[in-house]
């Protein structure tokens, strides 16, 4: 009976090990961040949109920014899921949008960089 217990008290804990591998690490995030302060910024526009507070923000709607028609009309709103996605590659995501990035393949990275906007609400 003991045994069984202690199996079932693994087995809940694995989903809880599995979250926290996907919270990603926000100070290695910043690090993943520096090819994007090309085109973008937290605070104003540039080339690409303010992601002052993207995290949990609708696509294609921040003030002052010129969005794709593909973006405008996508009806995301920037969670975590479609981050990870549009990250990975911003074509396949949101057809015929206008942002040149090619995405970035490595899932740690990606968990990491949604980490650190997480972090600038």
């Amino acid at each position: 009976m003991r045994h069984l217990i202690l199996g079932a008290a693994l087995a809940l804990m694995l989903p809880l090990s599995a979250q926290a591998q996907d919270a990603g690490d926000a100070a290695a995030g910043e690090k993943a961040f520096a090819p994007c302060k090309a085109c973008h910024a937290f605070g104003k526009n540039g080339v690409g949109p303010d992601l002052k507070g993207v995290v949990g923000r609708k696509a294609g709607v921040h003030e002052g920014y010129n969005y794709s028609a593909a973006l405008k009309n996508s009806g995301l709103t920037w969670d975590e899921a479609n981050l990870k996605e549009w990250l990975k590659d911003p074509k396949a995501k949101v057809p015929g949008n206008k942002m040149v990035y090619p995405g970035l393949k490595d899932d740690k990275k990606l968990s990491d960089l949604i980490a650190y906007l997480k972090t600038q609400s």
